[in-house]
């Protein structure tokens, strides 16, 4: 079939974003002469990133439902009118033969609206836990493409496909070694490494955790890659300045392939795009999910892990009394780390967005 057409809606995050992203461009690669347009929401980080992809965007005048400040919802009504009217709209203009949504504020309007017109529609469902938008959206899509198991709690069984989440091509197809990364950061080959990532912002209990407990984790003889997020960023190079080159502070990582190649030991949160790079990257790891995450869906993405003995688990709240002794707890059961490694490498999955890309030609394909 020549001249497919296919709308991605969704955005917000960059747990959103890369997937939206790497699903275009292995659509490109499948079959080249496909049509795309993105749809995002205006003012989130889908409006630059996307174009710097190479594709185009459209961005709807849409914001979710604010709970910590309800003056900010009295024009979300107009907001929701408004943008479903933009919808159609682009709908209409474009002519898609399949609309694929990935999450994020501008999913629902573009979906229910292709739904209404009775364009073929596909969910990527990154959580172990669906949100209601998606639910909602489940009943009429004709494929939804989730990463984790026993998902027919939220879907109907037969439209589910499991296909895993995308990642960036860099980390997919990873292959440096432990010395390589290590050197990259100008760290010890033989000394023992911990990376703390706590996402683009940082994450504050972490990172007060990391502070608090520095020089206990120093006294195992280990090195530390620490992502910060950049509000906590100075606070942490200053306290790290008398370990010298042992402790290694940013407030964002680019290369994350070589921080995941330079860790023994990974402590996380569990975003869903975290969780599938970590799977790629096959390390021993400790989650600190996110308490507020929608549904608190970054608990039930770790739990799918722990259950499986694929990783570690430390609440919130609890980080600050436990975050240290489970990191040396780990540190010093080698065959504890070999076990989650093996199990959480067991569960990557690294060609998903193609997975997903076939499954968006063939509901395309089927009208």
């Amino acid at each position: 079939m020549s001249g497919l057409r296919v709308i991605i809606a969704g955005g917000g995050t960059g747990g959103h974003i890369f997937p939206a992203v790497a699903v275009g461009h292995a659509l490109k690669r499948l079959q080249p002469d496909t049509e795309l347009l993105f749809v995002g929401a205006l003012g989130k980080m889908e409006m630059e990133k996307v174009p710097q992809e190479g594709f185009k965007i459209e961005g709807l005048d849409i914001a979710g439902f604010n709970r910590s400040n309800m003056l900010k919802n009295i024009t979300l009504p107009v907001k929701l009118l408004k943008s479903r009217m933009h919808a159609r709209r682009i709908i209409k203009e474009f002519r898609p033969s399949a609309i694929v949504g990935v999450g994020g504020y501008a999913s629902f309007p573009i979906l229910y609206a292709g739904q209404g017109m009775n364009i073929p529609t596909l969910i990527q469902e990154q959580n172990s836990f669906a949100g209601k938008s998606n639910k909602i959206l489940g009943r009429r899509a004709k494929a939804i493409c989730v990463a984790y198991q026993h998902m027919e709690q939220f879907f109907p069984k037969d439209k589910i496909f499991i296909t895993g989440n995308p990642v960036r091509k860099n980390i997919s197809a990873m292959n440096k070694t432990a010395a390589e990364g290590k050197v990259w950061f100008g760290l010890s080959a033989d000394i023992k490494t911990v990376l703390v990532i706590g996402g683009s912002l940082g994450a504050k209990s972490m990172n007060e955790s990391i502070d608090a407990g520095l020089d206990e984790l120093m006294k195992q003889d280990v090195q530390l890659i620490w992502q910060t997020g950049k509000p906590y960023y100075e606070q942490a190079k200053q306290r790290a300045e008398k370990y010298g080159n042992k402790v290694k502070v940013f407030d964002f990582i680019r290369e994350v392939d070589n921080a995941y190649a330079a860790a023994d030991i990974v402590v996380s949160r569990a975003g869903a795009l975290a969780i599938a790079e970590l799977c790629i990257a096959g390390k021993p790891v400790i989650f600190v999910p996110y308490p507020h995450a929608a549904e608190d869906h970054q608990t039930s993405n770790a739990m799918a892990l722990v259950n499986n003995n694929a990783a570690w688990l430390v609440t919130d709240g609890d980080a600050g009394a436990a975050l240290i002794n489970k990191i040396k707890a780990l540190l010093h059961d080698i065959a504890q780390q070999h076990a989650m490694s093996v199990n959480i490498n067991s569960m990557a999955i690294k060609d998903a967005d193609e997975r997903i890309a076939n499954k968006v030609i063939e509901i395309a394909k089927a009208g």
